[in-house]
């Protein structure tokens, strides 16, 4: 599902003379359906950038980064604007630390909304949208209100709905169970192993070390592809 062939990144830092920052050299990765790959390594050795990477927010100045798409592969390293959003829209799900929203718009229509821009009719949507709410305990009095409102916990939860709203092949999790308590944690758990089970190959970043063993059939340390690795 997912193919990263010798992929490279570093970053230029203009305010101070140019300077360049390596992040990768030569990195690797094949990632298939059913796995859930958590990459390792310490604060700043890039995982979050990585994730990016292959999401499309980040260029790949160096390598390839194949997705599978339907029946044809898309090397994001290269794709045009329109491409990367059809493949966010059909086949690759990212869950990032922190929800992204427009202002003002109900939380109900803000998780129903991957589903309605592939075609999904509205009311599918919502009851969709609604049982995953339901399932993460965010409160049915508050889905007509903005999620710019609620607590940072609540937030964080109705990012895992949007991102699991529409079932992807691909899901990229960035600590999608950081700050939770334990009931939803459990939540969250459950849903990525449910992705898993139906074909998604995941791809996370887990500092909880128990969310990490119970999900991840594989380890990926970045560090082997710094510069100074290599």
């Amino acid at each position: 599902m997912l193919r990263l062939r010798e992929v490279g990144k570093s970053f230029t830092l203009h305010v101070q003379g140019g300077v360049e920052i390596p992040v990768f050299v030569n990195l690797d990765l094949t990632v298939s359906a059913g796995e859930c790959v958590a990459l390792l390594g310490p604060s700043g050795a890039g995982k979050s950038t990585l994730m990016r990477m292959i999401y499309g927010n980040y260029t790949c100045p160096r390598g390839e980064i194949l997705v599978r798409h339907g029946d044809e592969w898309v090397d994001m390293s290269t794709c045009g604007p329109h491409r990367v959003l059809g493949v966010r829209r059909q086949t690759m799900g990212y869950v990032s630390q922190f929800l992204r929203v427009v202002p003002r718009v109900p939380t109900l229509t803000v998780v129903a909304e991957p589903l309605l821009e592939t075609g999904v009719a509205p009311a599918e949507a919502e009851a969709r949208a609604a049982a995953l709410l339901t399932r993460l305990n965010i409160p049915e009095h508050l889905w007509t209100l903005s999620p710019m409102t609620f607590s940072g916990g609540e937030q964080q939860r109705v990012n895992i709905a949007r991102g699991f709203a529409l079932p992807r092949p691909i899901m990229l999790l960035d600590e999608p169970t950081a700050s939770l308590d334990p009931a939803n944690r459990q939540v969250v758990l459950d849903l990525v192993a449910e992705a898993r089970a139906n074909g998604a190959a995941v791809v996370g970043i887990f500092h909880d070390a128990d969310a990490r063993a119970a999900l991840a059939t594989r380890e990926f340390d970045t560090t082997v592809f710094s510069k100074d690795a290599a």
